[in-house]
């Protein structure tokens, strides 16, 4: 939906009706907000209203100058009324369908053969303001038409044909929408202007004199009242509560409800204004929120009629196994429960993941509660307390977590800092020593490079020594890790070992017309004008160099002529070419090397190739 207009609630077919205006249609879900219709082509549609007999939704369709009507049963819309005017907000009064337009409000009557339409039936009451005229109801209250726009509010008998003035009044300012009480005794508005302090207005529907309202902290945005009097505020806030219930007549609410942050700011989604409204049982309150990207929600806050109990459990921080310790807590709400109210225990713990249920607990005078238990299992061992709720309360819960001691656990894992030559197949042994009854480690390999992620090898049992062996290829250098998860007697543990691999490094000389002897070496022999080509393969990394150092021998001494890294290509190549020295009689050696760190990563242990031994004849 892009936008929200209006939304209704139809009980005998448990379905939520919600206009959109700019999308030009109207949503219909179920209770649990799965969409089960979408009326299109409404452009406009904005309020809605619902036949006494649940079998018609009338919605007003402001850019057709229309009153469309929706079968329930099938969602077949069943008629469409010219009203000469742009409708807006609705109400069904004694089968009549009321709509503002403008600042005024008219009526449309469909139980003829004909539809009659009246406009303009305000009377001596001079509406105003920027929001629009809202029109309020109740099927309990037959005959009685409310119509507020600005500051000026007024209600109607509309049991013959128009509407009678009954009373006219003003309000503090302007509202967003209106709500007659179910005995016909108040008509609650909304309002949001800080002179006046922020609130539900209560007025008198007999002279609309000013009554004690409904206290709300924020900017109030919306009001509606259920068939047992109880009511709705909802408020425009985004770090306040943004629904709030209130038995009637009583300042302190008896529910709220905050909604969760959903967009990108600080604060949390906020109410629509005027989308509040309650399924005709009072089971729940439909609202609609949105956050800053312009997403709408359908939230379905159950229970609202509920006062929601506070429960706080209490339990020591740590705790020896198998010794007794002792939880309290609290149960407490705004109309106190009575002393013995019986309270459902759980414990969870690593034997009991899904819960054990302990023996109940009750409350004693003032909601205070406690209980002993003696752990059986350590670690993290919860305490939940829960209430379930009687015809004035609803359920809650709450709970504590203690830690738990357990014994240590020996566990070792073999080849810490060994260096191994490339390729190498390493057998990592993990060793386990006591435990109560998880005999289960677990060995990952996690190979030096951000390219290959860590892996689990093998999980199993410990054999009857205690050991669990897997096996690793060590083309780099790798971390093992050997894990224990722990039992109900002994600590999880985790121990790690870090092993060493060379790179792989070999070089192939060409160029030389032969080898030969020197001495024990063999030499590679160049004519003195031929350049020697050296190339090097290395097990390849991205980024990789290799490191060319050449030595000459002079006077029997070997010395440094120069160090120089070059790139490895993809296929882990690399070919240096010589100048030759156009000389005879020089004698030279060379070896290729990856250095870590050097070489430009860090994934292998530094490794030096072999001296390639050469000299140059005639």
């Amino acid at each position: 939906m892009s936008s929200v207009g209006d939304i209704v609630v139809d009980g005998a077919h448990q379905r939520v009706y919600v206009s959109d205006p700019t999308g030009g249609k109207i949503v219909v879900t179920d209770y649990t907000g799965t969409v089960k219709a979408t009326l299109t082509g409404l452009s406009g549609v904005t309020g809605l209203a619902l036949s006494a007999d649940s079998g018609q939704v009338y919605a007003a369709v402001r850019s057709g100058n229309r009153i469309v009507s929706v079968e329930t049963a099938t969602y077949t819309r069943t008629a469409s009324y010219p009203v000469g005017a742009p409708p807006g907000d609705l109400e069904v009064v004694d089968g009549r369908i009321w709509f503002a337009h403008g600042t005024d409000f008219g009526s449309l009557d469909v139980s003829g053969t004909e539809p009659v339409v009246r406009l303009a039936q305000r009377g001596d009451v001079d509406f105003y303001g920027a929001f629009g005229m809202f029109l309020a109801a109740d099927p309990a209250v037959p005959g009685v038409l409310v119509a507020g726009n600005g500051g000026d509010l007024a209600v109607y008998d509309v049991s013959a044909d128009g509407a009678a003035l009954r009373v006219k009044g003003s309000m503090d300012t302007a509202v967003r929408q209106l709500d007659l009480t179910p005995d016909g005794g108040q008509v609650l508005t909304s309002w949001g202007d800080p002179d006046y302090g922020y609130g539900l207005g209560a007025y008198s529907a007999t002279d609309l004199t000013e009554q004690a309202g409904y206290p709300i902290d924020a900017y109030p945005n919306a009001v509606r009242v259920a068939p047992d009097g109880t009511v709705a505020g909802g408020s425009d806030s985004w770090y306040d509560p943004d629904v709030h219930i209130h038995r009637p007549g009583d300042p302190e609410p008896v529910r709220e409800y905050d909604f969760p942050n959903t967009g990108d700011s600080s604060g949390a989604d906020t109410l629509v204004d005027g989308a509040l409204a309650w399924a005709p049982d009072g089971s729940r309150v439909f609202a609609v929120s949105v956050n800053t990207y312009g997403t709408y929600t359908l939230r379905a806050l159950t229970d609202p009629a509920k006062e929601l109990p506070a429960l706080t459990v209490s339990a020591p921080s740590t705790a020896d196994r198998a010794e007794k310790l002792t939880v309290t807590g609290k149960l407490t709400s705004k109309t106190p429960l009575p002393a013995g109210t019986s309270l459902k225990v759980t414990r969870t713990d690593v034997e009991s993941p899904n819960g054990r249920a302990l023996a109940a607990v009750k409350t004693k005078a003032g909601g205070g509660f406690s209980f002993t238990d003696t752990p059986p299992a350590g670690g993290k061992v919860t305490y939940k307390v829960s209430y379930a709720g009687d015809a004035a309360h609803a359920a809650v819960s709450g709970s504590d977590a203690v830690t738990v001691s357990r014994k240590a656990t020996a566990l070792t894992l073999s080849n810490d800092g060994k260096l191994y030559a490339y390729g190498k197949d390493v057998s990592f042994t993990a060793h386990l020593g006591t435990t109560y009854k998880n005999r289960t480690v677990e060995i990952y390999a996690d190979p030096f490079g951000s390219d290959k992620p860590k892996k689990l090898l093998k999980k199993a049992k410990v054999n009857s020594s205690g050991n669990l062996s897997a096996t690793v290829d060590m083309a780099r250098d790798t971390t093992v890790t050997a894990v224990f998860a722990g039992d109900a007697r002994y600590a999880s543990k985790t121990v790690k070992s870090t092993a060493y691999a060379e790179a792989k490094v070999s070089t192939a000389v060409s160029k030389h017309y032969k080898t030969g002897r020197i001495g024990s070496t063999t030499y590679y022999y160049f004519h003195k004008k031929t350049d020697p080509v050296f190339t090097t393969t290395m097990n390849y990394y991205k980024g990789r160099k290799q490191r060319f150092q050449l030595q000459i021998r002079y006077q029997g001494t070997w010395y440094d002529s120069g160090t120089e890294y070059f790139a490895l290509g993809t296929d882990g190549k690399s070919a240096v070419r010589l100048e030759a020295p156009g000389e005879s009689g020089i004698r030279a050696r060379m070896r290729s090397s990856y250095v870590n760190g050097s070489s430009g990563d860090s994934v292998n242990s530094t490794t030096h190739g072999a001296w390639k031994y050469f000299t140059f004849t005639t």
